[in-house]
């Protein structure tokens, strides 16, 4: 039990870390604490995203519809988070500094299907899937060189804003965050800026840092069209609500203020 037990820590931490906490018992040690801080965030993370994008999923689901949500948006986004994935498995990166990227990717690709689906393209949908299957078979199937990889994930920063933005120009432009989630805005904020951390600590690889940075700032610009717009959906139900009776009594009225009187006939000798 003893040897599971420090097989699990040494997975949270290295042997130096795991003889200051255990054996000498120095629980000051400012870099073991970091190293396990950005270990737990990083397997927190992971926890978290199995589930971040199922809310949005859901509503879809629950909606039949995916009004509102950019496919354009969706679909950068699927690129970026499937180059970083690609990047960081081939690299041989620790699975705790990347691996929620692999459940995003597979929720966003969902999403994704989804959206075309609604949107009437079955047919699209299908290809669609297959299409990304491929893709990412070819790119973490040792089919890519590293290179490539390098050179895709520095053109990830723009590609990265270009989606969000679009989906924050999309919201702007419709005056409401449709069937966007509130919760997976939120949750993946949350994720990006815990990331940063994470990166820097177990990584320190300055792509990864500067796709993060730019992954939360966009988030960010979301987050708080989420909270404006979620306002502002309030005020809209409450006029609509308002109006309906007026509206209502109106019709009704319509239909006998177009009655004509009927004209009495006259009789004839």
């Amino acid at each position: 039990m003893v040897d599971y037990g420090k097989q699990f820590m040494l997975y949270l931490m290295d042997e130096k870390c795991y003889d200051n906490y255990f054996v000498e018992f120095d629980l000051l040690d400012g870099d073991c604490f970091r190293a396990l801080l950005s270990k737990g965030l990083g397997l927190g993370i992971i926890a978290g995203s199995v589930l971040v994008k199922v809310p949005q999923i859901t509503k879809i689901l629950a909606n039949k519809s995916a009004r509102g949500i950019s496919l354009f948006s969706v679909l950068l986004d699927l690129f970026a988070i499937t180059i970083h994935m690609a990047y960081s498995f081939v690299n041989g990166f620790p699975f705790s500094a990347w691996g929620d990227t692999a459940f995003l990717a597979l929720q966003t690709a969902i999403i994704a299907m989804m959206v075309l689906f609604y949107g009437g393209s079955t047919v699209l949908a299908g290809a669609f899937t297959v299409g990304y299957s491929a893709l990412v078979y070819v790119l973490m199937g040792g089919l890519t060189p590293l290179n490539y990889l390098l050179i895709a994930q520095g053109f990830n920063v723009p590609i990265l804003l270009l989606g969000k933005l679009s989906q924050a120009f999309t919201n702007y432009r419709n005056g409401s965050t449709g069937q966007l989630s509130a919760v997976t805005c939120f949750m993946l904020l949350a994720g990006s800026l815990a990331r940063i951390f994470t990166s820097i600590q177990e990584t320190g690889d300055q792509m990864m840092i500067i796709t993060y940075g730019s992954s939360s700032f966009a988030n960010l610009v979301i987050a708080l069209q989420m909270l404006y717009y979620w306002n502002a959906s309030d005020k809209q139900q409450k006029k609509k609500k308002a109006a309906a009776p007026a509206a209502a009594a109106a019709a009704a009225a319509a239909p006998a203020a177009t009655k004509k009187p009927k004209a009495k006939s006259k009789k004839t000798d």
